[in-house]
């Protein structure tokens, strides 16, 4: 049995099921923070609430003829899909030229293709969102999988001593403050993969849980909070290897 997550997980399908915690539509709160120009800054409240209004995929249109319509002022933003997308066309791509072991990976976005040549299983490091060295915080082994990690240290900037991340929460137009410092999904669709670091960083760990749980047959997951705590889940309890310590999260709660 697949999860509809599995089915159909494009876009559309992904901001209904995560209840607008994926949003495309997030542009112009992008925009106005400069993550799009690097040129930073935080904004004023009466900006943010602006730019909120124009936030919302629920009035996106997707027509029979399968072209989007947006409302005025409304701009996509798939950042937080685009890798994922990218990853799971190469292992098309992979399979069409009759390559049977392959990897790609495009900056925190990894995908593999059946196992290495000599059998054996990749092992992929997820990085230590607290170190600047590209430490791991732990290695999955894995075959025709992707690991795809979304985190507040791949991009932000600081102002007064305080850090702003890109990951944004569309409810209230600032950087995502769920307690989380790292999502890593591991999944056989990339696609899916890359939507879900993103809406579960932004849900927090709890939700995150709740939803792996709704959905554990579509993907598994590697949850480190601010406080350096790992939760893993437990599709990936026999392949996770890690020196530190770390809670296996349970189908049954």
């Amino acid at each position: 049995k697949k999860s509809a997550l599995n089915k159909q997980c494009g876009f559309f399908v992904m901001y209904q099921m995560t209840d607008g915690a994926f949003d495309m539509t997030v542009y112009p709160l992008m925009e106005l923070w400069g993550f799009t120009s690097g040129n930073y800054k935080v904004p004023s409240e009466n900006d943010i609430q602006t730019s909120l209004k124009k936030v919302d995929q629920s009035r996106v249109k997707l027509t029979k003829d399968r072209r989007i319509i947006l409302e005025q002022g409304q701009q996509m933003d798939l950042g937080a899909i685009a890798k994922g997308f990218t990853s799971s066309r190469i292992m098309e791509i992979y399979k069409e030229n009759g390559v049977t072991s392959g990897m790609v990976s495009l900056g925190g976005n990894v995908q593999a293709l059946g196992t290495k040549p000599d059998g054996t299983k990749w092992k992929i490091g997820i990085q230590d969102p607290e170190s600047s060295e590209g430490d791991i915080i732990g290695v999955v082994s894995l075959a025709d999988q992707a690991v795809i990690t979304s985190g507040g240290y791949e991009r932000y900037f600081e102002e007064d001593g305080k850090r702003y991340h890109h990951i944004l929460d569309t409810t209230t137009g600032y950087p995502a403050d769920s307690g989380l410092s790292s999502v890593s999904i591991i999944s056989a669709d990339g696609t899916l993969a890359d939507g879900l670091s993103t809406a579960l960083f932004v849900m927090g760990k709890e939700k995150a849980i709740e939803f792996w749980r709704e959905h554990p047959d579509a993907f598994d997951t590697v949850l480190v909070e601010t406080d350096g705590r790992i939760y893993v889940t437990e599709g990936l309890e026999a392949c996770f290897s890690s020196e530190r310590a770390f809670e296996i999260v349970r189908r049954g709660k």
